[in-house]
C-alpha cells in the first residue's frame, strides 16, 4: 500500500511540474516618449507602408516655393487612407540639411487617398533629409524618409561640433539643457530649463505647442539615427520641460528643442557628443 501511495505522489509531482514548465509569462511593457530608428524605419508598421515622395521640381532652386507631395502606400501600393491625429496632426514634416544647420518642423495638408502636400522653401543649394511621421490607423508610429538635393552652388558646410556649453539665448529666453546619463544604449532624462534672457526669471507659463509643453528632434551627425520626442509631462508650463530618450549609437547628435511662449514657437540647438 504505501508503495502504491508513494508512486501516486511521484506521477502527481511529475505532472505538477510538466504544467509549471508549460505555463507562458506576458509581460506589459510601457514605450517611451519617442521613437527611434533608423530613418526609414520606426516600428513594425514601417514594414507595412510606403511612402512615395515626389516634388514639384526635379532639381528644386533655393528660395523658391516648392510642392512636397508625400504617398502613403501599403506593401501591396493601395492607398492608406486613415491615419490617427498624432499631437494635433496627421503627419510631422522634419526638413533638415545634411550639415544639419537648416531645420524645419512643417505639417503637410492632408488631401486624398493616402497623398499629403505642403509648399515650402528651401534656404540654400544642396542636399536635405526629409523625415515624414505618421501613424496609420490602427497600426504603430511610422517615419519615412527620403533625400533631396536642392541646385546651385552648395555653400561649405558647416562643422558640427559638440557643443562646450549646453545654455543657449534665442527669442529673449535663455534655456539650458541638462542631460543625465549620456551615453549610448541607455536611457537618458534631458531636461530644458527656460528662463527670461534679462533677468534671469523662470518663465512658468509656457503655452501648449502641438499639444504639449514642446517637442524634441534629435538627428545623428549623419543623420541616420532620428528620434521624434515628446515630454514626459505633457501639460508642464515650465520653467523644466523634461523628456526622456534613449541614444542608439555612440557618436554626435544635434537636438532641437521646440517651446512655444506668449503666442511664438522658438526653437533652441545643441550639440551633444555621445559616449
Amino acid at each position: 500500500m504505501k508503495r502504491i501511495m508513494l508512486l501516486m505522489l511521484l506521477v502527481a509531482l511529475t505532472v505538477l511540474s510538466a504544467c509549471a514548465k508549460s505555463g507562458k509569462e506576458t509581460t506589459d511593457g510601457h514605450g517611451g516618449h519617442g521613437d527611434s530608428a533608423p530613418a526609414s524605419s520606426a516600428g513594425a508598421e514601417a514594414d507595412k507602408t510606403k511612402a512615395v515622395w515626389k516634388l514639384s521640381s526635379e532639381t528644386p532652386q533655393a528660395k523658391s516655393d516648392t510642392k512636397v507631395s508625400i504617398a502613403i502606400q501599403d506593401d501591396k501600393g493601395a492607398a492608406v487612407e486613415k491615419f490617427d491625429i498624432s499631437h494635433e496632426k496627421k503627419m510631422h514634416l522634419i526638413v533638415v540639411s545634411d550639415d544639419l544647420s537648416y531645420f524645419n518642423h512643417i505639417h503637410p495638408e492632408y488631401k486624398e487617398k493616402g497623398r499629403f502636400e505642403i509648399d515650402t522653401q528651401f534656404p540654400a543649394p544642396g542636399g536635405y533629409k526629409l523625415f515624414a511621421d505618421y501613424v496609420p490607423t490602427g497600426g504603430s508610429a511610422v517615419t519615412k524618409s527620403e533625400r533631396i538635393t536642392v541646385g546651385g552652388t552648395k555653400p561649405a558646410p558647416a562643422p558640427i561640433v559638440p557643443d562646450k556649453d549646453l545654455t543657449r539665448s534665442v527669442a529673449g529666453k535663455q534655456v539650458t539643457l541638462t542631460i543625465d546619463h549620456l551615453m549610448a544604449g541607455m536611457q537618458a532624462n534631458l531636461t530644458f530649463r527656460i528662463v527670461e534672457e534679462k533677468t534671469k526669471q523662470p518663465i512658468t507659463d509656457l503655452q501648449p505647442y502641438l499639444g504639449a509643453v514642446g517637442h524634441v528632434v534629435i538627428l545623428s551627425a549623419d543623420a541616420e539615427q532620428y528620434l521624434h520626442v515628446h515630454p514626459t509631462e505633457e501639460k508642464a508650463k515650465g520653467p523644466d520641460a523634461k523628456f526622456m530618450t534613449t541614444f542608439p549609437k555612440s557618436g554626435i547628435y544635434k537636438i532641437w528643442g521646440q517651446f512655444q511662449h506668449n503666442g511664438q514657437v522658438f526653437t533652441v540647438p545643441f550639440v551633444v557628443q555621445v559616449p
